[in-house]
């Protein structure tokens, strides 16, 4: 069992929910009803929940760091009604830098609440972030800083310039000691799933959670096991090259993994949150990967059906198609109904 001393990951989604209802922005995602790919499956239901329209995002991760930040804003006008009502918004919070390092939309989700609220954003990004993504963070008021060749320098080098300067960091992954705001960006996310349970018409059997760092896949898994039990298989997707919650689960102890960089480059992740570990070492029951070729495969055939995304995106879906002789062993057959996420949009 992998372990982890303070912080938990929270399964009520009440509080996002409170503060959403003030977002005009706040549209539910679609749940679709998939009978041909259940068919061509041999499964009795897929469902896929769209995230591609989230917020004006394209992606779950709008309901993260966009939250914390304001529940900051919140605590300060003195409660949601009172933020709602507050004739300042946009200077609410022009005191506070928030910094943060990206490999895609966590960096997007920061610079629209900091800008949201007035504050300061700074991403920092790695050599291998495309620099249209970097220039979609500064039109939403960030400054990019590009530090290294991979996601791990540029999160060194956020954490020292926030010792440095007394900004907050405000990361999606967790460690020992930093454990507060990743918890709170998880429970934002718990939304998607909150979406979902009052969207589908009976549980679905199998759950199929891509997984980077493993924030996303933590957070749904801990809200589905408090509506459904232990009924649903819930399996974690991982590249092949940033296996990290696989090789963690097998050490027993949050391991980090070499590897080539992947083309799935949100979760081409080679550390773990070591918050969403301990829940996924608990509460998931398998832990899979795939090839880039496998979720460019699967980016293909999502976008025939009309759901366009991107390799990190399909990276569920891909683990659902891609099974092959794994099919019995993880239990599927003609009367499962099988739950996916489409966690992006194609420019997410």
């Amino acid at each position: 069992m992998v372990g982890l001393a303070g912080g938990r990951i929270l399964s009520d989604p009440a509080e996002p929910y409170r503060l959403l209802a003030h977002c005009p922005a706040a549209n539910t995602t679609t749940l679709r009803d998939m009978p041909e790919l259940a068919r061509t499956n041999n499964v009795a239901k897929v469902f896929v929940k769209d995230e591609s329209a989230r917020m004006g995002l394209g992606s779950f991760k709008a309901l993260g760091a966009a939250y914390v930040i304001a529940r900051f804003a919140m605590e300060r006008a003195g409660g949601p009604e009172a933020l709602a009502r507050h004739s300042q918004r946009q200077t609410i919070l022009s005191d506070m830098v928030f910094a943060c390092a990206s490999a895609g939309n966590h960096g997007l989700s920061v610079a629209s609440g900091a800008r949201i609220f007035g504050a300061r954003a700074i991403v920092y990004i790695a050599d291998s972030v495309p620099e249209p993504f970097a220039g979609r963070l500064r039109d939403l008021g960030a400054e990019v800083r590009r530090v290294g060749a991979f996601y791990e320098a540029s999160m060194e080098a956020a954490k020292l310039d926030c010792e440095r300067n007394g900004w907050t960091l405000l990361s999606d992954s967790s460690w020992p000691g930093y454990v507060e705001l990743p918890m709170r960006v998880m429970e934002g996310y718990l939304v998607v799933g909150a979406e979902v349970a009052d969207q589908i018409d009976a549980p679905p059997t199998h759950i199929f959670l891509q997984a980077g760092v493993g924030g996303f896949a933590a957070a749904m898994t801990a809200h589905f096991r408090m509506c459904w039990g232990e009924e649903p298989t819930i399996i974690v997707v991982e590249p092949d090259a940033a296996a990290t919650l696989l090789e963690s689960v097998r050490a027993g102890q949050p391991t980090d993994v070499p590897g080539p960089e992947s083309i799935m480059g949100r979760l081409d992740c080679k550390s773990p949150s070591h918050l969403a570990l301990a829940e996924l070492a608990r509460n998931a029951d398998i832990f899979q990967t795939i090839s880039d070729q496998q979720s460019l495969e699967t980016v293909g055939d999502l976008g025939r059906l009309g759901i366009p995304t991107t390799p990190s995106g399909a990276a569920g879906f891909a683990g659902f198609t891609h099974l092959g002789a794994d099919r019995d062993t993880f239990g599927l057959n003609d009367q499962s109904r099988v739950l996916i996420f489409v966690t992006e949009g194609p420019e997410g």
